[in-house]
């Protein structure tokens, strides 16, 4: 069984992740999956509803279930918001955290409550004072608004973007949507609601009429409604697709699964004859949403630190090995879900700060894997799996502001130096946070346990030198690529931009240290001191200056973002200080190292 055991833990992992792989069916008899799958426009890209739902959901609570449904499909949600909307209004789901907030619509421990997430119609009496009081806070610089304003902007934009979801597909007043659309004369006197309609709607469900339209044709009911285009034939066929959304609606009111079922499929087989390239696409987004690869991802690196770490201390060989095969197969997730991603957007695999998290992470554990298998001391297995799991993590919060393929900015759109400075650049990041965390593992096995000797701090000193190299090369050539991309931009080689400065940063630190390697001022635990701050450099290129509010790379202040980034800098200056700690204070004292 000992002998084994890696080859255990290697296929059972196998079928689990096949088992995550496995396509889910409906619920309650409605095919939820097929409807889920249909293509909208959105934030000028085309995605399908699966995608429009979590996304919302993401944005408005943090999470994709609904425990108030049955269905852990996330389209259900979507489907009650726009046609039922008075059911959809008793979901919790508005994520309210400040107490002053909570205050405003006088909840919180005044009343006895312990929820965090409300009700539309808990929040609705309160309206109006939620939007005197976001009124006051937008009148107010972005970056410098308390987190009381802040909490009432961001949950005034949750709560707009929720009512504007009512109207993605009909008006959330109407009672028969399909018999009124069929009636010119009932579509004359609802014209206000079909403005709302045509002004609210998030979504653009009309396909231009003829095959191979541009995805800015894509329209919303309401502004079909009020201004028909193309010929009587087109119009004709918009009118019915615009009676598609109208006629679901009625179905899923009445819970009909077998007219809903027949509707979404006489619906997915018209529009593949004219768009079928999207409907494949959109088919295997929704399909990439529910497998989720770097969740499972993320479950993986956090069993092979697991093992990795235990191997230190019992079983050396085998649990050494069978963390390495965890972190393989996390590793080819992570790369099968960057590569669909990739194929989504015609991208290179880094496009915003989101990506950047899932690249970094992917390069990291990549580099770790050709460690281990040089070094075969599970040292690199547990780095990997720290920081696999870390930039997981930090790419799920990012999630949380909605779509991650969003459209990029004109100034941006260039394949070309997206492949060539920001992987590059970004692979530097990649690189320095690996040897910062490679010296993490030194100074917690040296301080904390008897499991570092001689041999394996060796080890680790010829890793972190090698990958501080390799750092240094990516960063400073990623650098001088970002300052040509600029001058082809913006007109400038440099312009002393904090994400500039910050780059800029990398390589100089990276540069020292191997200077104060090379001239014998650092040996072992310096080195590894050095490394460790490594991380509060890149940290900060890579996120504190995103966060100024000032320069050319500015995605804004975030409150969780920024005590996040604070922790994480306190957190690393404390390593140091240990590192730091006279030799007879570690319990894996290493004569002749210092």
């Amino acid at each position: 069984m000992k002998r084994d055991l890696p080859t255990i833990v290697a296929v059972l992992l196998i079928v689990w992740v096949g088992a995550t792989l496995l396509p889910s069916g409906g619920s309650g008899g409605f095919d939820l999956p097929a409807v889920g799958s249909i293509p909208v426009l959105a934030d000028g890209r085309l995605k399908p509803l699966d995608t429009i739902a979590r996304t919302s959901l993401l944005m408005v609570q943090g999470r994709q279930r609904v425990e108030a449904l049955g269905s852990p499909q996330p389209v259900a949600w979507l489907l009650d918001v726009v046609y039922r909307p008075a059911l959809a209004d008793t979901y919790p789901i508005f994520r309210i955290d400040h107490p002053d907030v909570l205050s405003i619509f006088g909840l919180g421990s005044g009343d006895g409550t312990t929820a965090v997430r409300f009700t539309f119609v808990q929040l609705q009496p309160k309206l109006a004072e939620l939007d005197k009081q976001a009124d006051l806070a937008a009148a107010v610089d972005a970056s410098v608004r308390t987190p009381f304003q802040r909490a009432v902007t961001e949950l005034r934009e949750h709560v707009a973007y929720y009512v504007r979801l009512k109207y993605s597909a009909e008006s959330p007043l109407s009672e028969d949507f399909a018999s009124e659309i069929a009636d010119p004369k009932k579509i004359a006197a609802d014209q206000t609601e079909i403005e709302a309609m045509r002004d609210f709607s998030l979504l653009r469900v009309i396909p231009p009429a003829r095959a191979g339209g541009r995805p800015d044709e894509w329209r919303n009911v309401g502004q079909f409604l009020l201004a028909p285009a193309g010929s009587p034939t087109e119009q004709a066929l918009s009118l019915a697709r615009v009676r598609f959304f109208a006629q679901l609606g009625g179905a899923w009111r009445a819970q009909d699964p077998q007219a809903f079922n027949g509707l979404v499929t006489g619906y997915r087989e018209d529009l593949a004859t004219h768009f079928d390239r999207e409907c494949r696409r959109s088919a295997l987004e929704a399909y990439f949403n529910k497998v989720d690869p770097f969740n499972t991802s993320m479950a993986l690196y956090v069993l092979a630190f697991l093992l990795a770490a235990t191997s230190w201390l019992k079983w050396p060989e085998k649990l050494g090995r069978a963390a390495l095969y965890a972190m393989d197969i996390g590793f080819v997730l992570a790369t099968a879900g960057i590569l669909f991603r990739m194929w989504l957007e015609d991208r290179p695999p880094v496009t915003n700060l989101y990506s950047s998290a899932l690249f970094i992470g992917w390069g990291s554990v990549g580099l770790c894997l050709i460690l281990e298998r040089m070094n075969r001391n599970a040292v690199a297995s547990a780095a990997g799996g720290m920081i696999g799991f870390s930039t997981l993590i930090i790419a799920h919060h990012l999630s949380l502001s909605g779509d991650t393929m969003e459209m990029m900015r004109a100034v941006l759109d260039s394949n070309f130096w997206l492949s060539t400075h920001v992987v590059t650049v970004t692979t530097g990041y990649a690189a320095t946070f690996l040897a910062g965390f490679l010296a993490i593992i030194y100074v917690l096995r040296g301080v904390l346990t008897r499991s570092l000797d001689a041999r394996t701090a060796e080890s680790l000193a010829r890793m972190v030198y090698g990958i501080v190299c390799f750092a240094t090369f990516f960063s400073f050539i990623g650098t001088v690529l970002g300052g040509i991309w600029a001058d082809q931009s913006w007109g400038r080689f440099w312009g002393w931009d904090p994400k500039e400065n910050g780059a800029l940063i990398i390589v100089l630190w990276n540069a020292v240290i191997l200077h104060c390697r090379w001239a014998g001022l650092i040996r072992q635990r310096g080195l590894m001191a050095m490394a460790v701050f490594g991380n509060v450099v890149t940290s900060w290129s890579w996120f504190g200056t995103n966060m100024l509010g000032i320069g050319l790379h500015s995605y804004g202040f975030t409150n969780a973002a920024f005590y996040g980034l604070i922790t994480f800098v306190l957190s690393q200056l404390l390593l140091v200080g240990l590192v730091l700690l006279p030799r007879q204070k570690w319990r894996s004292p290493l004569p002749g190292i210092s």
